[in-house]
């Protein structure tokens, strides 16, 4: 075998490894010289991470996992979630029978629950495949009424990356700010945190080369990398080698807490959806990480238009600087969503919303990061009877948006409703579809049927005491197809 044919199999192994398969058949018969079109496919194997669900033995956290029902998907496949200490590689499970998965799932459009109580809980790796693995989602919610960060702590598990933002974070004295670093591959992963504040990067040593063990979580205390406190912190995880799940929670000894989500890839525009109506203090916080200043156009979308809050129509935002401004209770009574982008050069920027309801002695903080929009399907788990509101917003053309309420984790027939949101707006669905005869948690799953972009959220509430417990989960694309180039054989280029 010549060198050329050696590295052109190279080449198609490769893209093989990268789309997840690919499919090589003979010609049809016709003379087609130009290249197909990609085709859209369900991916065949999703990863997901839950980080350590809490420190306090008051800890109460639920599960639900849940995978919509996708065409062209495989009729077969599953998903589980296994504890760190048992997620074992495919040869050392065929050993130790003894992995048992913390929760499965065998059925889509049918979720599964599990509960697990104290510190103790660990994090979980999950992998889903076959027809489990497109658009599969978990939602890890947890409860405490007492101590530090009391409240409802709540997130999607995510996918393994290796590069991730979080505006927002911070290292001031009534906060407790951990990033948690999830590495669900063989190898050991290496990791870098960087921290930048008002005056630019806040240089510590302590933040490279984190090592993560395979198959293993570990929590990092943000205060232990920064030399002073500091109330807006932007981060900003990078792998060098590896791949991990990040997530940042935080708990304020005053203010509850909650976790904080990656922003969104830098962009020049963003949309940070779902601020409750009763919202009673938002404060928005930015980076700007390329070489040039960002100058921001500050807009609201609520459920009458787009308007522009009162003295904070711009935000200035200086290159690796993290700029912050407290918007108050910037709703007024009525829910809404929060609409960057540039009075005048377009320049990336990822930012984030801290957003407190209550007063007083009964208040609690939750984070809306940046997202994307909800693209061809986005899906949000772990809703009860009575406890969810979902607001979608239309930041340019009008859209109609249906929305799919599963089954419940133990009962009850899906229902589905559509929606149209206008141009510039937020609708607010304080009573979302849920399922006929519901009994259990269900999910939601949302797909934009005509219009501009759509951008979604979901916001899980439980008062207990007069304390306003809630926390906000972003609904962006499920990236649960790929696409797939079309290839045909051609030995011809084997002899070039």
């Amino acid at each position: 075998m010549n060198r050329t044919t050696q590295s052109l199999i190279a080449v198609v192994v490769a893209l093989g490894a990268v789309t997840g398969f690919a499919a090589f058949g003979g010609t049809d018969g016709t003379d087609d010289a130009g290249a197909k079109a990609a085709a859209r496919l369900p991916v065949e194997r999703t990863s997901l991470l839950c980080p350590v669900p809490s420190s306090s033995d008051l800890a109460e956290t639920s599960y639900t996992a849940f995978t919509p029902k996708a065409s062209g998907a495989a009729a077969t496949g599953k998903a589980e979630l296994l504890p760190v200490s048992k997620a074992l590689t495919d040869a050392a499970k065929e050993n130790d029978k003894k992995a048992k998965p913390f929760l499965t799932q065998k059925t889509p459009g049918e979720p599964v629950a599990g509960e697990a109580s104290g510190a103790e809980a660990p994090a979980l790796i999950g992998t889903a495949d076959g027809g489990l693995a497109p658009g599969w989602t978990v939602q890890q919610t947890t409860t405490y009424a007492a101590g530090s960060g009391r409240g409802m702590h709540g997130t999607h598990c995510t996918a393994p990356d290796t590069d991730f933002w979080f505006p927002g974070a911070s290292t001031a004295k009534d906060r407790s700010d951990y990033i948690h670093l999830t590495n669900p591959d063989d190898s050991a992963a290496v990791i870098d945190v960087e921290l930048f504040g008002p005056d630019g990067e806040v240089t510590s040593a302590v933040g490279d080369s984190i090592q993560v063990q395979p198959h293993s979580s570990v929590p990092v205390l943000l205060s232990t990398l920064a030399d002073k406190a500091y109330p807006n912190l932007t981060m900003h995880v990078i792998a060098r080698s590896g791949r991990v799940a990040a997530a940042v929670q935080s708990s304020d000894e005053k203010l509850g807490g909650d976790w904080l989500a990656a922003s969104t890839d830098p962009a020049d525009s963003l949309v940070l959806p779902g601020i409750p109506k009763d919202a009673t203090s938002v404060r928005l916080v930015a980076y700007a990480p390329g070489a040039r200043d960002a100058d921001l156009k500050v807009q609201l979308a609520s459920p009458n238009g787009t308007l522009t809050p009162a003295g904070n129509e711009n935000l200035h935002v200086k290159s690796g600087m993290t700029a912050a401004v407290d918007l108050g209770d910037v709703t007024k009574g009525e829910a809404g969503s929060l609409l960057l982008s540039p009075t005048d050069t377009p320049v990336p920027v990822v930012a984030a919303l801290r957003v407190t309801r209550g007063k007083g002695s009964k208040q609690e903080t939750a984070f809306i990061p940046a997202t994307g929009e909800v693209g061809t399907r986005a899906t949000v788990a772990g809703n009860g009877a009575k406890d969810a509101t979902l607001s979608l917003v239309a930041p340019e053309k009008s859209a109609k948006v249906k929305v799919t309420a599963s089954a419940g984790t133990e009962g009850g027939s899906p229902v589905t409703k559509t929606y149209t949101v206008k141009g510039g707006t937020t609708l607010e669905i304080a009573d979302p579809p849920r399922p006929d005869g519901l009994k259990g948690a269900y999910a939601l799953t949302v797909e934009p049927v005509s219009g501009g972009p759509v951008h979604a959220a979901r916001t899980l509430s439980q008062p207990e005491g007069g304390l306003p417990m809630f926390t906000v989960q972003t609904l962006p694309d499920d990236r649960g197809t790929v696409a797939v180039p079309r290839a045909e054989r051609d030995l011809a280029v084997l002899q070039k």
